[in-house]
C-alpha cells in the first residue's frame, strides 16, 4: 500500500510542479536548473506527508497540490544550497551531478531562491476549494517559520556551528529538530489545515508523530552515513565524517544510535495509536523510515 501511495503521490506532485513552469517568460535556463534539482530523483517525503495527512481528515488533492509543491519547493531549495562550496561543497546529490555541478553555481543560488519564494506564491495565490483565507494564512505562516532562523535555516546554521566542536547529544538533537524535523512538522500541518474537519486533536497527535519520525529520519541518515555505500545512497558515503560534522553514530556509537533510531519508531507508533482513523499507511511509513536503505 505504501509503495503504491508514494508512487501516486509523487506523480501528482511532479505533474503539478511541471505546470508551473507553462510557459517560462524569463530564464528558460533557470527554470530547467528549479526542475532538476526539485525532479531529480527523491522519495517526495514531503508531499507525501501532505497528500496522507490531508487525505486521512477529508481534504481535497486539489487542495493539497499547492501544498505539497511547496513544501517541496523549500526542501529542494535547501539542497541546492547545502550542496554549494560555502556549505557541504557535494558533487553528488540523489546518484547525480549537484545543481551547481549540472549548471553553475550562480545559477544554483537563483534557483534556490526561486524555489524558496515559489512556495509562498503557491500556496498564497491558489484558489482553494475548501480552505478558508484563516486556514491559507495559517499554512504560509507554518511553511515560513519552519523554513527560516526557527526552523530549517536555523538548524543549518547550528550544523555549521558544531563542526570541529564537541557537542552533547541534546545539541545535536536540537540542531536536527530545526534542520529537518521543522519541514517535516510543517508539511504534516499543512495537510491537517487543508481539511476543514480536523481537529485541534489531530494536530496535536499528528504533530508528535512528525517529531518522532522527522528524528528518527535524521539519525536513520547518520547510520546510513557510516554503514551505507556511495551507489545505493546515491552520495557520497562516509562525507559527514569527512567533513568532522556531529552525528548520532559519532557522539554515541552505532549500536546506541540504532537504539535510539528503535526507540523513536516505537514513539511515533504510540502517537499515531492515539489517532482514532485507519492509521495503516502511517504504521507503514514509520517503518520505512527506519529501515530504508538510501
Amino acid at each position: 500500500m505504501l509503495t503504491q501511495a508514494l508512487q501516486a503521490y509523487s506523480q501528482r506532485h511532479d505533474q503539478f510542479f511541471g505546470q508551473q513552469f507553462q510557459p517560462v517568460s524569463t530564464s528558460q535556463r533557470l527554470a530547467q536548473a528549479m526542475q532538476y534539482s526539485a525532479l531529480n530523483g527523491g522519495k517526495r517525503i514531503r508531499p507525501f506527508l501532505v497528500y496522507a495527512s490531508g487525505e486521512l481528515l477529508g481534504a481535497q488533492l486539489s487542495d493539497l497540490d499547492p501544498c505539497a509543491v511547496a513544501v517541496e519547493c523549500v526542501h529542494a531549495y535547501s539542497l541546492i544550497h547545502d550542496d554549494l562550496p560555502a556549505m557541504d561543497n557535494d558533487a553528488l546529490r540523489r546518484g547525480k551531478p549537484t545543481c551547481h555541478i549540472a549548471f553553475d553555481e550562480a545559477t544554483a543560488i537563483l534557483a534556490g531562491d526561486a524555489l524558496q519564494t515559489m512556495a509562498f506564491e503557491l500556496l498564497s495565490q491558489h484558489t482553494f476549494a475548501q480552505v478558508p483565507v484563516e486556514r491559507q494564512l495559517a499554512m504560509i505562516r507554518s511553511l515560513a517559520t519552519a523554513s527560516g532562523l526557527a526552523g530549517m535555516c536555523g538548524g543549518q546554521a547550528l550544523d555549521i556551528e558544531a563542526t570541529n566542536r564537541a557537542i552533547s547529544i541534546t545539541e545535536l538533537e536540537q540542531i536536527h529538530h530545526h534542520k529537518t524535523g521543522a519541514l517535516i512538522t510543517a508539511a504534516v500541518e499543512l495537510g491537517v489545515l487543508a481539511a476543514p474537519q480536523s481537529t485541534a486533536d489531530d494536530l496535536r497527535v499528528l504533530r508528535d508523530w512528525s517529531h518522532a519520525i522527522g528524528l528518527a529520519f535524521q539519525v536513520q541518515d547518520d547510520i546510513l552515513d557510516e554503514t551505507g555505500d556511495t551507489q545505493t545512497l546515491g552520495k557520497q558515503q562516509g562525507s559527514d565524517a569527512a567533513l568532522a560534522k556531529a552525528t548520532y553514530p559519532a557522539l554515541l556509537g552505532l549500536e546506541q544510535a540504532i537504539a535510539k533510531r528503535d526507540a523513536l519508531h516505537e514513539k511515533a507508533l504510540h502517537a499515531l495509536s492515539q489517532l482514532p482513523y485507519n492509521t495503516d499507511i502511517f504504521v507503514e511509513f514509520t517503518h520505512y523510515i527506519v529501515t530504508r536503505d538510501r
